[in-house]
């Protein structure tokens, strides 16, 4: 009689963490104790990847000489320019960034170095870096040159100055600010778990990255906001959206961007993003950005009173961006930016206390039998 095998570890508790916690009592996702949504209006997101690195928020001191560390790393380097102006440009813009994150490792001499301050250093270069090999991937895409990063300007600020050349109201950096605070961590998910399953085997952060990436490309994943852009599209009016979203409910179509394997009341993220996603709109002022906003609204609605099924983060955030200018493939290495985070110190947290992960399996093949001779097969 073999063990009860949990699909997908579905409720299997593998490991210890200090990092976040959705808290059922209050129905909210927690950074080291503090409610996400309080630290995405009241803290900058350079203020909450220190706190997820290091456990405590900053003071001005300490944020002061984080800002500064983390602009000294900005740059990328001539090689790896001339790699990325060679890539394919029908590759979806995960691949590319899943490529240079490991080009990095092999640049990087201290790659081996997987001491806690070894790897802190690490990670503090990949959180400057990867805003640049995205915003430097978006533009070659365009037939543009890239643009080198700004040593005046914050972290949000820097992203937008790197793709588009400007910096827009602050209204819409503010959302993005917001946006990559609620995306930062999320303890033991897929991507999560697949870095802390390579850095257990005490392969180089660079690699437990790359696999991350890997991990987070997948639509039922990191994905699942450029999914919900596409829905949107595809709805084309907010006069469309109700009825669209009632057919596909009958058809029990898997409709992206709704339902979530931890919240079963919501997702605590969804509020923060949504408010400041309608603050964006009402700043943008276009009608294209209104349509985006009712047909969001209208499915939203539709769908929780007709199964009772909230949407989750990749919901308000997929149009969001768009409204941004980003390009929808661009929507998952945006996730990147945020989450490199809450990787990086998933890794330092499993090295810290490191045990191999090895999983048992159920065997369901056919039993054990001899090979056969040739002439009787």
């Amino acid at each position: 009689m073999s063990e009860e095998v949990k699909y997908g570890l579905a409720g299997v508790m593998a490991d210890d963490t200090a990092i976040s916690k959705v808290m059922p009592e209050i129905n909210s996702l927690t950074y080291r104790g503090y409610k996400v949504q309080d630290l995405a209006t009241q803290c900058r997101f350079e203020e909450v990847a220190y706190l997820i690195w290091h456990g405590e928020l900053p003071t001005e001191a300490q944020l002061a000489a984080f800002n500064d560390a983390e602009k000294k790393e900005r740059g990328l380097s001539g090689d790896l320019h001339a790699v990325m102006k060679r890539m394919n440009r029908n590759a979806h813009p995960m691949d590319t960034l899943r490529t240079a994150v490991s080009f990095l490792g092999q640049e990087d001499e201290t790659t081996d170095d997987s001491s806690q301050d070894g790897l802190y250093q690490k990670s503090v270069r990949m959180f400057a870096k990867i805003p640049e090999i995205v915003a430097a991937d978006f533009r070659l895409r365009n037939g543009k040159d890239p643009i080198a990063p700004s040593p005046d300007l914050a972290f949000s600020e820097n992203f937008f100055h790197m793709s588009f050349g400007e910096v827009p109201a602050p209204e819409i950096v503010k959302c993005f600010d917001i946006s990559m605070t609620l995306y930062a961590e999320h303890s033991f998910n897929a991507s999560t778990f697949t870095a802390r399953t390579i850095a257990s085997s005490t392969s180089d952060i660079y690699s437990a990255v790359t696999g991350a990436i890997g991990s987070l490309k997948g639509p039922l994943h990191g994905g699942a906001n450029e999914a919900v852009m596409h829905l949107l599209k595809e709805v084309g009016s907010p006069e469309n959206a109700e009825p669209w979203m009632k057919d596909a409910i009958a058809q029990k179509k898997k409709i992206m961007g709704f339902g979530h394997r931890v919240y079963r009341s919501g997702d605590s993220r969804v509020p923060t993003m949504t408010d400041a996603y309608k603050k964006m709109v009402d700043v943008i002022g276009t009608d294209e950005a209104n349509k985006y906003w009712e047909i969001s609204r209208i499915l939203d609605k539709t769908m929780v009173d007709a199964k009772g099924i909230y949407p989750n983060l990749d919901f308000p955030a997929g149009p969001a961006y768009y409204l941004m200018g980003f390009e929808i493939p661009m929507f998952t290495p945006i996730f990147v930016v945020s989450r490199i985070t809450g990787w990086t110190a998933h890794v330092m947290e499993q090295l810290a206390n490191n045990k191999l992960v090895r999983p048992l399996s159920n065997y369901t093949g056919v039993d054990q039998r001899d090979v056969p001779a040739m002439g009787t097969r």
